[in-house]
């Protein structure tokens, strides 16, 4: 596998040195919508001297003054003018790429330290920035990225790092675990449950981005690289929507002792990193199965610790700012020990090898397959037949009474199998004409 060379912060100095004060760093922030909002209260309203906010930049921004900001900082709108500025460390929190990436750029070549919330950002150029944050002596920390206020970046960075994972798998949107246990709790339609996420705030207008996968798949690929030391573009990881989730599957999987939830997971097995996001079938009994509402959880595998699990508010304005200044004072205190070591590097910095394995989706798993058909004989016939012909071993079938013979529900479930034996059967069956909805897949986890 390739190799390149990532910097990361696996110790914070102490904050003071010799018994001297140390010297305010000088705080911009750039955005300041709801997590920007609830960081600059926090610095504000805490007043901690070794932190000192001295520009907020958004566009707009005459509409977004607050009363509660001190006089002497600067509002602006001018992105620029915050990296020309005495500024050291900027916090961003636009999100997005454009034009996130090249304030962020420019505020490395600057000699400025970054911390920021965009996973996007990091998903797909996090590495890039890294290698540029080392070469020009600067820190890049993106705790806030991942889980919100759980703290598992920084744990992966320090308390895990004596580990060797080889797994991580997580809930890592809290919109898509909103809405599945509320079709679990109330047995209610995906569109009703979609539609109280909106109301409540936790769903956008448009939720492609979180019931299709794409925002867990960009967390996964952070996490791949802060755990498992891998480079994956979020594009390679396979990502499918909850959008066909019903809530007779609850039904059914509650018959099978589990339930249905958005897992993101990813296993590193020599030069493969198999990974994947969707809806998968995990026990009631299990950490994952008693996640509820807009929760997070990171499950992370280790050779020599074993499995270890942070839970807690994935999402709010709040909680990501936790994070968010709490890698502020991370970096603050490194910098102030590099200060007080009249320049020289501060201590705690190590280059961790970065590999590029190949992705694969073709994981190795019993299955879950929901049918809706028009009731006629022979169904689970031609079924088992087109199975049979794939090597695919059937474990269980489950029928439950009182349904519309016009839009029957029924589960196969099948033994252990790759994804990539389970493929062609499936095109195979979507041919067959009593089908009247695709058939929904669902890996069951242990």
């Amino acid at each position: 596998m390739p190799k390149t060379s990532t910097n990361v912060e696996v110790d914070a100095p102490a904050a003071q040195a010799a018994g001297k004060p140390q010297a305010a760093c000088r705080v911009a922030l750039l955005g300041f919508g709801t997590v920007g909002r609830a960081v600059g209260k926090i610095l504000c309203e805490r007043n901690d001297p070794t932190l000192r906010l001295t520009h907020i930049c958004n566009r707009n921004v005459e509409r977004k003054k607050q009363s509660w900001v001190p006089p002497d900082v600067i509002w602006t709108e001018d992105f620029q003018a915050v990296l020309r500025s005495d500024a050291d460390i900027v916090i961003e929190l636009i999100g997005g790429l454009n034009p996130a990436e090249q304030i962020v750029r420019g505020a490395l070549q600057a000699g400025k330290s970054v911390v920021t919330a965009n996973k996007q950002l990091i998903a797909h150029v996090g590495p890039d920035l890294l290698q540029l944050a080392n070469s020009e002596g600067c820190h890049l920390e993106f705790g806030a990225s991942v889980a919100g206020g759980v703290p598992v970046l920084p744990a992966l960075r320090t308390g895990l790092s004596g580990d060797r994972l080889h797994g991580i798998a997580g809930i890592l949107n809290g919109t898509c675990n909103y809405i599945l246990s509320r079709i679990e709790n109330a047995r209610i339609p995906f569109s009703e449950a979609l539609e109280e996420a909106q109301a409540r705030g936790y769903a956008e207008a448009d939720a492609s981005e979180d019931l299709d996968g794409g925002d867990a798949r960009a967390k996964l690929a952070i996490l791949a690289l802060a755990g498992l030391h891998t480079r994956v573009a979020p594009e390679t990881i396979r990502a499918r929507t909850i959008r066909a989730v019903d809530a007779v599957d609850f039904d059914y999987a509650a018959e099978l002792g589990c339930t249905v939830r958005q897992i993101s997971r990813a296993d590193l097995k020599e030069d493969t990193l198999f990974a994947e996001v969707g809806p998968s079938l995990v026990p009631t009994s299990s950490p994952f199965g008693r996640v509820q509402a807009n929760q997070n959880l990171v499950v992370t595998s280790g050779h020599y610790g074993g499995d270890i699990a942070f839970l807690g508010a994935g999402a709010g304005g709040d909680p990501t700012a936790v994070a968010v200044v709490s890698d502020l004072k991370f970096v603050a205190g490194n910098l102030s020990a590099r200060a007080s070591a009249r320049g020289k590097r501060a201590g705690g910095e190590v280059s961790i090898p970065v590999s590029s394995p190949k992705p694969s989706s073709d994981f190795e798993t019993p299955w879950y397959l929901r049918f809706f058909v028009r009731d006629q004989p022979g169904i689970i016939a031609k079924l088992a037949q087109i199975l049979a012909a794939h090597h695919l071993n059937i474990d269980a079938v489950l029928q439950n009474p009182g349904f519309d013979k016009s839009a029957l529900p029924f589960v196969i479930t099948l033994e252990p199998s790759r994804d990539s034996q389970l493929h062609p059967a499936l095109e195979q069956m979507s041919a067959l004409d009593f089908a009247i909805r695709p058939c929904l897949v669902l890996p069951i986890l242990p």
